[in-house]
């Protein structure tokens, strides 16, 4: 397997906080807008652009929560690969509320297909956006596109891209890695 590397940490931190600056845009004082990153790597992006809005936007009281999907995915139990659930962590109701999904990559739309029908448990949100650090944009299986996008990145079938989280990984970095 060769890598070759997208995002360095210092370009993910300037896209990190062009991100919080579009949100910013976008819903102004975050009143009526809860943020949910989907689980398992949306979850390092949406603790970033939580804490970007509230440390250096002074954004106070940026709902956000974790939302699993593992149950609600159409290729649950298909593979031979046996699914672990993680843990959801929405402690507030999205009933009438503006949510932002996050994820780390956008690349079918189905794990996307699949928080839109875990998140209505919750209770029927008023407007749903998304938000990707990386969309593989012609790898597609839906009609799915993000409202806000890191980085737009052509890979092919071979190819994969990988975000490493400081938190999780040890470093900040986006690479494409090709499979042999």
């Amino acid at each position: 397997m060769s890598q070759k590397i997208l995002l360095s940490a210092k370009e993910i931190n300037i896209i990190l906080h062009r991100l919080a600056c579009q949100l910013l845009e976008n819903h102004l004082d975050f009143s009526n807008t809860v943020l949910i990153g989907i689980q398992p790597r949306g979850t390092f992006l949406a603790e970033r652009l939580r804490q970007i809005l509230s440390e250096k936007y002074k954004v106070k009281d940026v709902k956000m929560g974790f939302l699993d999907i593992t149950f609600y995915r159409d290729d649950f139990r298909r593979g031979e690969k046996i699914l672990e659930a993680n843990s959801t962590k929405i402690n507030f109701l999205v009933e009438d509320k503006n949510v932002v999904f996050i994820d780390d990559v956008l690349y079918t739309g189905r794990s996307i297909r699949s928080a839109l029908t875990a998140v209505q448990s919750f209770g029927r949100p008023k407007q749903i956006e998304l938000l990707t650090l990386i969309d593989r944009r012609f790898s597609r299986h839906l009609p799915i596109q993000p409202n806000y996008r890191g980085r737009q990145v052509d890979a092919i079938n071979n190819e994969k891209v990988k975000v490493m989280w400081k938190e999780n990984d040890g470093e900040d970095a986006v690479y494409l890695v090709e499979k042999v």
